[in-house]
């Protein structure tokens, strides 16, 4: 949901799975409205092909989780050729 209009806000986004999470990246970082609706409310529900999720998702901070976003760069690049921007984790709940 937007944290500003309350209304139910969905995009299509490139992704890749690691450790069964899932993780997308904003080209515009912070600044993208997605990412400020998960900076307030990280609680989300998510699609993959035919599976809905809900769960929660985070920011990875690279700088205090330099393998992971090593790691989840890698995957991007080999799946999409590209591979800049702020990495977000969407974990589905158990």
């Amino acid at each position: 949901m937007g944290w500003k209009t309350g209304k139910r806000h969905q995009i299509e986004i490139w992704f890749v799975k690691y450790d069964d999470k899932y993780y997308v990246m904003s080209e515009h970082g912070e600044r993208s409205h997605w990412v400020q609706n998960i900076a307030h409310d990280p609680n989300v529900s998510f699609r993959v092909s035919d599976k809905r999720f809900e769960g929660t998702a985070r920011i990875v901070k690279q700088r205090d989780e330099p393998r992971l976003a090593k790691e989840v760069a890698k995957l991007m690049n080999a799946k999409y050729r590209w591979d800049d921007g702020l990495i977000v984790e969407l974990k589905p709940a158990t």
